[in-house]
C-alpha cells in the first residue's frame, strides 16, 4: 500500500478486518496489535514464542505490545528511537547555531535559520509525523514522568493540566516555522529538504538516518543528530511488529 508512515496501509487493513478479510499477517505498531487483539481477531503464536525462547529474548517493554491475554499475538522486529533532531551541518555552520539544550534554544535556532532565508523546520503535513513531533514536544515541556502519565496512561488530569496545555502550545510555536507547501508530505521529502539544504532540521525518528546514507551523507560531516532539546538521556521509542491474524488452517503455517 502506498505512502509513507503507513497511514494508508493501516486504513486498508482496517477495512480488510472490518469485511472479514484478514490478512495472514501485517506489520504495524504496538497499539495497533493491541487493538486488533482485544478485538479477538489476532492468532496465537505461543507455541512458536515457546519453541524459540522469545520471552528471553524479547524486551519487556515490547511484550507489552506484542503478548495479549498470556498469548504472543505477533512479532517484534525491530525498536526505533523517535526523539531525535536531524540538521544539515552546512546550513548549522552558515547561521553559527550550536546545539540547542532546551526548547528555547531550539527556537532561537530556528528564528537564525528564519533570518537567512532558509527554510527552519522541515515537516510534512501528515497526522503521524505531527503526532511524532509531538510526543518528543510532551517529553521536553514535562519530563519522564509527565509523559508516561499524560501519553501512555491517559490519565484525566495530567492530560487537564497547564503542562499539557504548554505542550500545546509549544508545537503550535513549532509550527511557525514550516515552508507553506508542507501539507501531506512524506516524511522522506522532508528529510530531503534537509540533506539538500533546503531546510535546517526535521523531528524525525531513527529511520531518517537511512536517507542521510542512501544520499551518501556522513554523519558529523555532512549532517548532526541531536537529541530533541530537553529530553536528552530519555528514549521515546516504538517498534514494527508483524501481527499474526487469525486465518484458517491451511494458512497458519505461512505465520511461522
Amino acid at each position: 500500500v502506498a505512502g509513507g508512515g503507513g497511514d494508508a496501509a493501516m486504513t486498508a487493513l482496517k477495512a480488510m478486518v472490518a469485511a472479514g478479510n484478514y490478512p495472514t499477517a501485517s506489520q504495524m505498531l504496538g497499539y495497533t496489535v493491541l487493538d486488533y487483539a482485544a478485538a479477538g481477531v489476532m492468532g496465537d503464536l505461543t507455541e512458536t514464542a515457546k519453541k524459540e525462547g522469545w520471552d528471553k529474548s524479547v524486551p519487556a517493554a515490547l511484550q507489552k505490545f506484542s503478548v495479549y491475554d498470556g498469548k504472543w499475538v505477533a512479532a517484534p522486529v525491530n525498536v526505533h528511537s523517535v526523539n531525535w533532531l536531524w540538521i544539515n551541518k552546512a546550513v548549522m555552520d552558515k547561521i553559527g547555531g550550536t546545539e540547542p539544550k532546551t526548547f528555547d534554544d531550539f527556537v532561537a535556532l530556528l528564528d537564525k535559520a528564519k533570518a537567512a532565508g532558509v527554510i527552519p523546520l522541515a515537516l510534512g503535513g501528515q497526522n503521524w509525523q505531527e503526532a511524532t513531533m509531538f510526543d518528543s514536544v510532551v517529553l521536553s515541556t514535562g519530563g519522564p514522568e509527565f509523559y508516561k502519565k499524560a501519553m501512555n496512561d491517559l490519565d484525566e488530569e495530567s492530560l487537564k493540566s497547564d503542562t499539557m496545555k504548554k505542550s500545546f502550545d509549544n508545537l503550535a510555536k513549532l509550527v511557525t516555522y514550516v515552508d507553506p507547501n508542507f501539507s501531506g508530505r512524506d516524511w522522506n521529502l522532508a528529510t530531503a529538504m534537509v540533506i539538500k539544504g533546503d531546510a535546517l532540521v526535521q523531528v524525525m525518528g531513527d529511520w531518517a538516518k537511512g536517507e542521510f546514507h542512501a544520499a551518501n551523507k556522513t554523519p558529523g560531516t555532512d549532517f548532526l543528530c541531536y537529541r530533541f532539546p530537553g529530553t536528552d538521556g530519555t528514549v521515546v521509542y516504538n517498534s514494527d511488529m508483524f501481527g499474526m491474524f487469525n486465518v484458517p488452517e491451511d494458512r497458519k503455517a505461512a505465520q511461522v
